[in-house]
């Protein structure tokens, strides 16, 4: 039979092995957790393409504030059978990952837009500046390679004569990240 001098240490020694097979299964989980968490890009620029009724080219900004959060600002032309416009647009977005490269996106702003009337009686021309309120919902894909494309839908109410009405703008963009 065995003395029991070191039984003191050996249950230190026992401890100390639990503790430490926590801490690892603490540290892998928390590494899991942000392997998993979503990451937005820093910044994306490029272009969104679309409108309701006409034409819409639009030079788009993206900025990363967070995890989950970026700003979008976007410089814009629109074209249409009777009037011409020139925007811009600033939107703050919440963006959640649907599966793997796949996030939604939902978001409010506001702008400015400067619009040219065509068809005025006489042939005359009619211009005028407004403010618009827009809301935003999208999908978009990140690719392994720098690069965003996205699908959204923006509707817009504008604050004007001319821009007066709700408009349903749908458009495609592809940004480059970085």
């Amino acid at each position: 039979m065995r003395p029991l001098i070191n039984q003191g240490n050996h249950q230190k020694k026992y401890i100390m092995n639990i503790l430490r097979a926590g801490l690892l299964i603490f540290a892998i989980g928390l590494f899991s957790i942000q392997v998993s968490a979503q990451r937005i890009s820093d910044n994306a620029i490029g272009l969104r393409l679309g409108d309701s009724d006409g034409f819409g080219a639009e030079i788009s900004y993206q900025r990363a504030i967070g995890d989950n959060n970026r700003l979008e600002f976007g410089l814009g032309w629109r074209d249409s059978s009777n009037y011409d416009a020139i925007r811009a647009i600033g939107l703050y977005q919440w963006v959640w990952n649907l599966d793997g490269n796949f996030n939604w996106y939902a978001g409010v702003g506001g702008g400015i837009a400067s619009f040219s009337i065509d068809d005025v009686p006489m042939g005359g021309d009619d211009s005028e500046t407004s403010l618009l309120v827009a809301g935003d919902i999208g999908i978009e894909y990140d690719f392994d390679i720098p690069l965003l494309i996205s699908l959204d839908f923006r509707p817009e109410i504008g604050f004007g004569d001319i821009n007066n009405d709700l408009d349903f703008d749908i458009a495609l963009g592809l940004r480059y990240q970085f």
